[in-house]
């Protein structure tokens, strides 16, 4: 198209608008006779996505497994809210300074005690979902553990005041004995479970002089206070 036919051509397709004003429509390509002389191209699709950094995508990691439950050697404790029921045990507890009770209630009276013990070495303590409050005076921190669960215990000699223990995982069912033990301070203790109440004990004793004691697969847990060293002897 010549400069002479575009004139005529704008001049054919002069709009007016409703306020007057010139609007020139213009006519591109094929319309104006396709002869510019130029193709005309359709702009090219762009990806959304974003450009690829290089960088790999996050490994997942196995998820972790979940701590023990803990509860700290101070304080009072309500059963179901600060402490769940289950099987606990301290460590580290010196010159029988810990001491910790099962309550009925939280009068802090006599009658509501349901056990207690003050403890050098090991303690355990089973608390039931029918306590109402677990107390803990100057103890190592308790820690709740799995009553199934078992070891390979070894070594035959026992500390006199390793305090309780649990058989097949921290001492080996056997014969032990005591020698030298003064004014009956020695004491010993098979027990059937971690509740600490009279039904619990299998046999105990207090002793002066030689203690001999035969602890079964049966039994579930030792306690030593207050003796010298005990010697696995068979």
């Amino acid at each position: 198209m010549s400069k002479s036919q575009q004139r005529n051509w704008f001049a054919r397709h002069k709009v007016l608008t409703a306020a007057g004003a010139v609007v020139v429509v213009v006519a591109i390509g094929a319309a104006m006779g396709g002869g510019g002389g130029e193709d005309t191209k359709t702009p090219e699709a762009k990806s959304s996505a974003p450009a690829s950094s290089g960088d790999k995508a996050p490994e997942s990691k196995a998820p972790e497994k979940p701590k023990a439950a803990t509860v700290d050697g101070d304080g009072d404790f309500e059963v179901g809210s600060d402490v769940k029921p289950g099987l606990y045990r301290s460590t580290g507890n010196k010159d029988a300074e810990c001491y910790w009770e099962r309550a009925k209630d939280a009068s802090g009276e006599v009658d509501s005690i349901l056990a207690n013990d003050n403890v050098t070495g090991t303690a355990y303590v089973e608390i039931k979902a029918s306590d109402k409050l677990f107390k803990s005076t100057s103890c190592g921190t308790w820690e709740a553990v799995d009553p199934k669960a078992a070891g390979t215990p070894s070594g035959t000699t026992l500390k006199g005041s390793a305090g309780m223990l649990k058989i097949g995982v921290d001492i080996a069912p056997g014969t032990y004995k005591s020698t030298g033990n003064k004014d009956a301070e020695c004491y010993w203790e098979r027990a059937k479970d971690a509740t600490h109440g009279v039904d619990s004990i299998l046999a105990n004793d207090n002793v002066t002089g030689t203690a001999v004691v035969k602890i079964t697969a049966k039994d579930a847990y030792f306690k030593t206070a207050g003796c010298a060293d005990w010697t696995k002897t068979g």
